[in-house]
């Protein structure tokens, strides 16, 4: 379907047109009408299938003619768990209202930076704020936003937001918003206790799934056995015997990310850490490098899983596994995305073993496990198949995901089921 049969604007299209967006993803095709109609949504779609154009094309679309207050109305808020998507989504907004008549402000606000600078771009108000919890929070507590007239709230990542970290923050955020509100919740991945807890907060919600959502054709995964102690070797040559040009390396902790990427640097690879406990400049600096082509590997924890876009990255080395199924579908989402192709590999080592086939069994996968000449593991598998991984193991003997989002549900309806809305 082109962009055109869904209704949008001149401007819009013209804007779509500067992306090369040719014609509407399925999840674009399925949404976009929906929300124009004012409906709560809950959509499910891989990455890459355009998320993002799905939920912020029709929400410009109803803001475009609309008269500018001063000072300006917020009306729509996107909820994002990381300051990177948030920039990002934030981006989106712009280069989709370019071409607007009348400009529409768009504020991305998040933590890890001075808030001082935030605030004073906020003064006047914005029409669409793209925000961390926390942040939004801070600014909400600084009389820096006021959210009482949100007609659309977007969840992005919404499975993560939902998770038990962030419950006592949404409930906050939902308490400052009117008692109506348009909800949508969108995500690559929604596990069913999730999907659960988002229809505590939806009111007659349509359902879309995109179907590429439960694979991923593009993308050639591969499970390599390997010691331990020799994955940085087998990481080096893998990197110079494909030429890969970027590679997005997951590891399970900051420690790791700052120690593997100083080896290959040692080794002549141009090689950056990327963790949560990075300043957000330093988060930011190395981002626009690897996009820029400047870097060759990014070493990073999962912060790096969700929501960034680095167009044609070559590959993606889980060098320690994820430590949900979940995680893994976003770890290797980051390739292999739009239809381009991709390659995931993942280490398995003989504590990890049994902590893969966790994961191929909640993926529906099955992946050989192969040797890479020169690399052949010496360490034996250990004989119980449930013994823990050198990451934290197979999930059961700490308390369940199940679990926590049954205390975030708790909390978020303790005292109403949804508490802004009627």
């Amino acid at each position: 379907m082109s962009f055109s049969e869904l209704g949008l604007s001149t401007a819009l299209l013209r804007a779509t047109r500067d992306r090369d967006y040719e014609t509407a993803t399925p999840i674009q095709s399925a949404t976009i009408p929906v929300i124009l109609q004012g409906r709560d949504v809950l959509a499910s779609a891989s990455t890459g299938s355009g998320k993002t154009a799905a939920f912020a094309l029709p929400i410009l679309q109803r803001l475009e003619h609309e008269t500018r207050t001063a000072p300006r109305t917020t009306s729509a808020l996107i909820v994002v768990p990381t300051r990177e998507l948030a920039a990002q989504v934030g981006e989106s907004f712009v280069s989709y209202a370019r071409y607007f008549e009348q400009s529409i402000k768009v504020a991305s606000v998040f933590g890890g930076v001075s808030i001082n600078p935030q605030m004073m771009a906020l003064r006047g108000g914005a029409e669409i704020i793209v925000a961390t919890p926390g942040r939004l929070l801070d600014l909400a507590e600084h009389n820096a936003v006021r959210l009482n007239a949100i007609r659309t709230l977007v969840l992005d990542e919404a499975d993560r937001l939902l998770d038990l970290g962030f419950a006592d923050e949404l409930r906050r955020v939902f308490e400052l918003l009117p008692r109506r509100y348009q909800t949508v919740l969108c995500s690559a991945t929604f596990p069913t206790e999730v999907d659960d807890l988002a229809n505590r907060l939806l009111r007659d919600p349509v359902r879309i799934e995109d179907s590429t959502a439960e694979s991923v054709p593009t993308i050639q995964q591969r499970a390599l056995r390997i010691d331990a102690a020799r994955r940085t070797q087998l990481l080096r040559h893998l990197i110079e015997e494909h030429k890969w040009s970027s590679v997005l390396v997951f590891v399970a902790t900051k420690y790791a990310t700052e120690h593997v990427a100083e080896k290959l640097r040692r080794a002549g690879i141009d090689a950056e850490s990327f963790h949560g406990e990075l300043s957000q400049g330093a988060r930011t600096e190395t981002l626009a490098d690897f996009k820029a082509g400047k870097l060759r590997v990014v070493v990073a924890t999962d912060v790096a899983a969700r929501g960034i876009d680095i167009k044609q990255l070559s590959a993606v080395v889980n060098y320690d596994l994820p430590r949900s199924a979940v995680d893994y579908t976003h770890r290797i989402g980051r390739t292999g995305c739009a239809g381009e192709t991709g390659i995931a590999i993942s280490f398995v080592s003989a504590d990890s073993e049994a902590h893969l086939r966790l994961i191929e069994k909640r993926n529906s996968l099955h992946l050989p496990r192969e040797i890479i000449a020169g690399f052949e593991p010496v360490e034996p598998e250990p004989r119980n198949e449930g013994s823990a991984s050198s990451i934290g193991g197979v999930k059961g003997k700490r308390k369940s995901k199940k679990d926590k989002l049954r205390e975030a549900a708790a909390r978020l309806t303790a005292d109403k089921s949804k508490p802004t809305q009627s």
